[in-house]
């Protein structure tokens, strides 16, 4: 991969230390109470500097949102070699590793407090995050059918199940109980019963792919 050239490195680089310090006062103040100063103070960037990158607070919250989620959609975008099974697990983890992280999971928590007296952050965050990884999904999933390992009629009904599956009860349960994370344990056990799940419903070889889920969960096996 060729290098890029240094000022576009650079550019890259103070871009991710701005959306990270981002994250920190979105997740610390909600979506309304966060000012473009208190970011620029955290990125350790003036004001001027910030707004050269994102023009608006709307902007910024978009560009945080979409760079998570394209983040957990990167296998999707790019599948692996070992197949559709391992492009899953590997998908799982990634979500995983980013929902339940503690900031986003108070990110969550501030979005749901503030929907009722401001409908217009719900949306903003409903798009540029579900929506947006949604769509990667559903994109993934069509490609599988076409290549004749799914079967199903609609796309969206199959991304919500997957994504319902793997994570959704231990992330419910960590939005509101932000004092008993589940451990990597757990984790693992809703996320290989999900995907036990959704490829028992949906896949055309789901006896083959049930044994590569094993070998993937259990590698010394």
């Amino acid at each position: 991969m060729t290098a890029l050239p240094r000022r576009q490195q650079n550019r890259l680089n103070r871009e991710r230390q701005i959306l990270e310090a981002a994250l920190t006062v979105f997740a610390a103040q909600g979506y309304s109470g966060t000012t473009m100063d208190a970011v620029a103070s955290e990125a350790g960037v003036t004001k001027p500097t910030l707004y050269s990158y994102f023009p608006s607070k709307e902007s910024l919250f978009q560009a945080m949102m979409l760079g998570k989620r394209d983040l957990m959609l990167d296998v999707f975008d790019h599948p692996g070699r070992k197949g559709m099974v391992a492009d899953l697990w590997s998908f799982a983890w990634a979500y995983a590793d980013t929902v339940m992280r503690p900031d986003m999971l108070s990110l969550a928590r501030l979005i749901i407090g503030e929907v009722s007296r401001f409908p217009e952050i719900g949306r903003a965050y409903q798009a540029s995050g579900p929506d947006h990884l949604l769509r990667g999904i559903m994109r993934y999933l069509d490609d599988q059918r076409e290549a004749g390992r799914l079967v199903f009629e609609d796309a969206e009904l199959a991304a919500q199940d997957l994504w319902g599956l793997i994570l959704s009860a231990p992330r419910t349960q960590a939005l509101y109980m932000p004092d008993a994370l589940p451990d990597r344990e757990t984790l693992s056990r809703y996320i290989t019963n999900g995907l036990r799940v959704f490829l028992r419903a949906y896949s055309t070889t789901p006896a083959q792919d049930q044994e590569q889920l094993a070998a993937l969960t259990n590698p010394d096996r």
